[in-house]
C-alpha cells in the first residue's frame, strides 16, 4: 500500500475511534500528541481517566489483528511519551488515574468490518 493511503487509512481510523469515544463519553484532549519519543494517537478522559489510545487500522489480518502491532517496544514508547505529555501539561506531580487503551479496526473496502476497544490493555 503507497504511503498516502497508509496516511488516509490512519487517519479514518483516527477520526472514526474519536467518533465512538466522543459517543462513549470520553472527552478528546489530544489528537496525535507528537514528543521526541514517538507520538499517542489519541489523549481522552472519562470519568477522571486519562486515557492514552493507540489506534491501529487494517484492511486485513493477513499480518495478524492490529492489536497484535502494540507490542512491548511499541508500549514503552507509548509509555514514555505519556509522561512527557504530562509534564508538559504539569499534571504529573498530581499522577490522574491512568489507561493505556488499544482501538483496533478492520476494513472491509470503505466500511468498518471489525472494531474493538480494549481499555487498560496495558
Amino acid at each position: 500500500m503507497n504511503m498516502n493511503r497508509r496516511i488516509e487509512l490512519g487517519k479514518f481510523g483516527e477520526d472514526f475511534a474519536c467518533t465512538y469515544l466522543q459517543r462513549q463519553g470520553y472527552r478528546i484532549e489530544f489528537r496525535n500528541f507528537r514528543c521526541k519519543i514517538g507520538e499517542i494517537d489519541i489523549i481522552a478522559v472519562k470519568d477522571n481517566v486519562l486515557s492514552f489510545i493507540e489506534v491501529k487500522t487494517r484492511r486485513s489480518t493477513t499480518y495478524g489483528r492490529p492489536l497484535l502491532a502494540v507490542n512491548l517496544a511499541k508500549q514503552k514508547k507509548i509509555y514514555r511519551c505519556a509522561e512527557l505529555y504530562m509534564q508538559s501539561k504539569g499534571i504529573i506531580q498530581n499522577m490522574p488515574v491512568l489507561s493505556f487503551d488499544v482501538i483496533e479496526i478492520i476494513m472491509e473496502g470503505t466500511a468498518v468490518k471489525m472494531f474493538h476497544h480494549y481499555p487498560h490493555c496495558f
